[in-house]
């Protein structure tokens, strides 16, 4: 479950920002790749994107060149993934798609689920 909402997140992140026109204004075509491990071979899931240098625009059909070399700020991309990702860990959680076993059991108790999403929000500003 917690790959999905990762995928989901990053992917809805990348492209509801590259659709607004502050950044590129169109949908770009995108692959990702999990990867569960760092270079220090300690457990680090995370998503690796290839974007396209553009996308289509869905009103015209046409194709917009990327304006920058980096169409979205790190900045506004870390906000807007962090967010979502929360968001629909929350929601996973309320629907009880989550398996809490082992080290995190504690975290069927909804006010330590709470507390565990209060400290990951004031850690992502």
């Amino acid at each position: 479950m917690l790959y999905s909402i990762l995928f989901k997140a990053a992917a809805e992140t990348v492209t509801m920002l590259a659709q607004d026109k502050k950044h590129l204004g169109a949908t770009p075509g995108i692959t990702s790749v999990l990867h569960t491990w760092g270079q220090n071979l300690m457990e680090h899931p995370h998503v690796h994107m290839i974007v396209t240098g553009g996308g289509i625009n869905q009103k015209t059909g046409q194709w917009i060149k990327s304006r920058k070399k980096f169409f979205i700020p790190v900045k506004v991309l870390s906000r807007v993934f962090r967010g979502k990702f929360l968001s629909k860990l929350k929601d996973a959680y309320k629907d009880d798609q989550l398996l809490l076993v082992g080290r995190i059991a504690e975290l069927k108790n909804t006010h330590r689920f709470e507390a565990l999403l209060n400290t990951l929000y004031k850690n992502s500003g």
